[in-house]
């Protein structure tokens, strides 16, 4: 394998779709190769697409793309934004045949930093909203010169499930969630906490898999919670309060209220209150033209005449929110 990999000390082919053509549980492959089968994997290894071997055929052209984005975000006790970004991964399945080429445009809105301060301020003279990505990276499948000419993702994709391209952003992030905590100290030995969380978007979509943990001090004897919806628990040895809501929809509220009491200590620093973190998934189907405004509505597969294209899952997956 290794031989197959490198040529003269240098990497060749580390396609992991090539490779498993060298690949057998059943004593040495080339004993039970036709020539077709090895010509097949010569023209993959030797040839400029490694990533699809020839001959793929389908009774029905189908293909998915999914769009899988998580939220950052450190936010102060005050509510100001300390830290924001946005990692977004854009994954297709291709079930295609022969060699097709598809071909994304990509939305007006989209400014890329690395093009430089021209392209930001012909976007803001237009009157559009610009969507500013800081960096993105795409398969080798993608053809950079046409992206970088045209604008347009132009690729042979590989057959089966593969990552199209990665993207990030830091401007103009707008949060899913409000997270508002209240701490009072009840004397030395009792803790009351209320916290009440916000869903910020659209009423029609629904966040899913919800999980709020607040962090107790390491001196908590007891605690005593009351939550208007979902369920919650103390866990000791997290030193946290999990509070699990299994769907929560847009525009909406819930809250929290716990009493933490305290075991007494000699130790006269205060309590640090670290940041209190919430996990989350919000799932949205929609068309090709929501993915945070960045794809056009626009998909060309030549030489194929009839083709199945479902973006099936929009998934902005909003985690580590802090």
């Amino acid at each position: 394998m290794t031989s197959e990999i490198l040529d003269f000390g240098y990497p060749q082919n580390s396609e992991t779709g090539a490779l498993k053509t060298f690949i057998t549980q059943q004593g040495i492959k080339s004993q039970h190769q036709t020539k077709e089968e090895q010509s097949q994997i010569t023209s993959q290894v030797t040839g400029q697409i490694g990533w699809r071997r020839e001959g793929i055929k389908y009774r029905r052209n189908e293909l998915f793309l999914d769009v899988l984005e998580s939220v950052n975000l450190l936010m102060s006790p005050q509510g100001q934004v300390l830290s924001a970004h946005v990692s977004g991964r854009v994954v297709m399945k291709s079930y295609l045949s022969g060699m097709p080429e598809c071909k994304f445009g990509m939305n007006d809105k989209i400014v890329i930093e690395k093009q430089g301060k021209g392209t930001a301020d012909e976007t803001s003279k237009s009157g559009k909203q610009s969507i500013a990505i800081d960096d993105c990276t795409f398969h080798q499948c993608v053809r950079l010169s046409k992206f970088d000419s045209e604008r347009s993702i132009s690729f042979i994709p590989p057959d089966g499930e593969f990552e199209l391209m990665r993207y990030r952003t830091t401007k103009d992030i707008i949060l899913p969630f409000r997270v508002i905590p209240l701490v009072r100290e009840v004397g030395r030995t009792k803790l009351e906490v209320k916290v009440v969380i916000k869903s910020n978007f659209k009423p029609s979509l629904l966040a899913q898999k919800i999980e709020v943990r607040i962090p107790t001090p390491l001196n908590t004897s007891g605690v005593q919670v009351i939550c208007m919806k979902g369920k919650a628990k103390y866990k000791a040895s997290e030193n946290a309060i999990v509070w699990k809501i299994k769907r929560m929809a847009g525009m909406k509220e819930s809250q929290i209220s716990a009493e933490i009491e305290l075991l007494p200590t000699n130790d006269k620093k205060k309590w640090a209150r670290p940041p209190i973190s919430m996990n989350f998934e919000v799932w949205q189907r929609r068309g090709l033209d929501s993915c945070q405004g960045m794809l056009e509505d626009l998909l060309e597969i030549i030489p194929i005449n009839r083709c199945t294209l479902e973006v099936r899952k929009l998934r902005p997956r909003k985690k580590n929110w802090l």
